[in-house]
């Protein structure tokens, strides 16, 4: 298995440096992301938002990441992602800040915008980095990042309620967690890999060409990943945004057990990711990513024909079990179609995260609008199930 990756390899000192400074962006990322979004309802009473404007307003955020996800990776043919990461994930954290101080709408929005700005260049940015941390491996390690930044959700979470337990306003706890984010970053970045590390041929004219030729970067390749990747964020955003009306308006749960479909989908995430790598090492990615797919399409069979919570609770489980492995090897495949390191295929997998996420939002919550909640979870179950014939896309060979 290891003859895709380029052969077994001892890694040397400076790879394991780089390898645990790509961790602690990915913690960071992990960590804004949830300290943000675990605060919607809390931004909605502040600035008394209906549900549509809400939603209007939560869209900002996925149109300008994947306007920040493609600058990221012009910009990184030509100057690496390090330099990326050390300007727009401090970005971030700031804009974050910034969202919880905000006294009125349009200064949201602007707050909003910068976020999404940061997102779109840090998700692309430490995706390269981890990508190029795996070739200097040579052997899995991407998904391993990603389990961190599931840890750093569920950390980011706890924040959150034990911050709205205590009755502090949303600035301050924005800040206290941001504060140490950017400290963090910052660090990092200096351990980060270099471009010269980053990209395979670091000559004045190989970057040269590569910038030239970076718009002609072909889709084909990298097409079955970029529908796989939009496909498992429409699962994704389904979960994030609807999981608890689901419990709420269909199970007619009791309010303690409401927020347990989200918590037992990022759980099962989490778990599944820790071990992922060892399990892609032994079968794969084509394998992995089409038992995933077929695992999250149980669950989602589970979750609009369940009787009761307890069945419910499992579907959304084994929902994150399946999706779980499939944007990390996504993100892998896309790096091993560019040996060069360019990162434009890795940005542009990348932009159909954000695509997936507006799309599921609209698809679920029309259905859902049109007939029902139940019924509007069929769409990411067809979704899902299709990622299994996309699969084969995974075994990319370096173009």
């Amino acid at each position: 298995m290891f003859g895709m990756y380029g052969g077994i390899v001892a890694p040397s000192p400076r790879d394991r440096q780089a390898r645990l400074a790509t961790f602690a962006v990915f913690f960071v990322q992990g960590l804004t992301f949830a300290t943000l979004l675990t605060q919607v309802a809390a931004l909605q009473g502040k600035h008394r938002l209906d549900e549509g404007e809400l939603t209007l307003l939560l869209l900002v955020v996925p149109v300008i990441a994947g306007v920040g996800s493609v600058l990221a990776g012009t910009l990184a043919a030509r100057y690496g992602s390090r330099w990326i990461l050390r300007a727009v994930q401090p970005l971030a954290c700031v804009a974050v800040a910034l969202c919880g101080f905000a006294p009125n709408v349009p200064l949201l929005i602007g707050s909003l915008v910068l976020f999404g700005i940061g997102l779109g260049g840090v998700d692309a940015g430490m995706n390269m980095q981890g990508t190029t941390v795996e070739r200097r491996y040579a052997r899995p390690v991407m998904t391993s990042f990603h389990a961190l930044w599931s840890a750093a959700a569920v950390i980011g979470a706890g924040w959150a309620s034990v911050a709205a337990d205590a009755g502090l306003d949303l600035g301050p706890t924005f800040t206290a967690a941001m504060i140490p984010g950017i400290a963090i970053s910052l660090v990092a970045s200096r351990w980060l890999c270099t471009p010269a590390e980053e990209h395979v041929e670091p000559t004045l004219e190989s970057t040269a060409a590569t910038v030239e030729t970076a718009g002609r970067f072909p889709w084909g390749p990298i097409l079955p990943l970029c529908l796989a990747m939009a496909f498992l964020y429409v699962g994704d955003a389904s979960i994030s945004n609807f999981g608890s009306v689901y419990f709420d308006k269909i199970m007619l749960s009791e309010a303690w057990l409401v927020p347990w479909a989200l918590g037992a989908y990022q759980a099962a995430t989490f778990l599944v990711r820790v071990g992922g790598d060892v399990a892609v090492r032994r079968f794969g990615p084509v394998a992995i990513v089409r038992a995933g797919a077929a695992v999250a399409t149980l669950g989602f069979l589970a979750i609009v024909t369940a009787p009761g919570e307890a069945l419910a609770i499992a579907g959304f489980a084994l929902t994150g079990v399946g999706l779980s492995v499939i944007a990390p090897q996504s993100f892998s495949a896309a790096g091993r179609l560019d040996p060069a390191g360019t990162g434009i295929a890795i940005a542009r997998v990348n932009m159909f995260n954000y695509v997936g996420f507006i799309v599921g939002a609209a698809l679920v919550g029309g259905i859902a609008d049109a007939a029902d909640m139940r019924v509007a979870f069929i769409a990411p179950l067809v979704l899902a199930a299709a990622i299994v014939f996309l699969a084969r896309g995974f075994a990319a060979r370096p173009r």
